[in-house]
């Protein structure tokens, strides 16, 4: 993955061999936590939903790189600093350990790769076309405007079209409830989202 401050990506994986990574509630609500401590230091998230097998996060990145301060650390020494590649690593081998040891399991719980596919810069968005809702269509002329809402619209309306339920509303793990006020969510930043102009349609 390379990030660049400034720009919208989103941020996928799966479990391996496409097997399940969250197995009951709490497993969700760790990982949400794990969230929070290793990616909102870098970026704003503007959308994310963790389902049974995989999870998607749109974030907007403000910077590739913090000061990283080992514990018992003082003032006076050199900090080294940590990049959003290295903290989603430590993310996902951490969730790793945690569910290994509860299912008693050993080895990779996430592909290989997770991707990242920068949303906002016209030369990372390859295809002209996109599937959407199992509707293929062209890209309008303004990617940097439109792609960034079929992604956000493909997030949150994940759980619909994989049938895990038939309203949006009512898939606990993702920002749409946030998003549209019915929870009172901290993870997403409500001014980017308006910033960017996202919305569900």
């Amino acid at each position: 993955m390379q990030f660049e401050s400034n720009h919208l990506f989103h941020i996928f994986n799966q479990g391996n061999n496409r097997q399940k990574i969250f197995f009951e509630r709490e497993n969700y609500l760790f990982f949400l936590q794990k969230i929070r401590v290793h990616v909102m230091p870098f970026a704003d998230i503007l959308a994310w939903c963790l389902m049974p097998n995989h999870f998607h996060l749109m974030v907007y990145v403000n910077q590739v790189e913090i000061p990283e301060i080992s514990p018992g650390a003082t003032q006076s020494r050199t900090r080294t600093k940590i990049s959003f590649n290295q903290s989603l690593g430590i993310m996902l081998a951490s969730y790793t350990r945690a569910i290994n040891k509860q299912q008693d399991w050993t080895g990779s719980l996430f592909r290989c790769e997770t991707k990242a596919v920068c949303l906002t810069d016209p030369k990372g968005i390859s295809p002209n076309w996109i599937t959407e809702m199992g509707v293929t269509r062209f890209i309008v002329d303004n990617p940097e405007k439109e792609y960034p809402n079929v992604c956000f619209n493909y997030i949150l309306k994940n759980p619909v079209k994989d049938g895990l339920v038939k309203r949006t509303e009512e898939w606990e793990f993702s920002s749409y409830s946030d998003f549209m006020g019915i929870r009172n969510g901290k993870l997403i930043n409500r001014n980017r989202i308006q910033e960017f102009g996202l919305n569900l349609g």
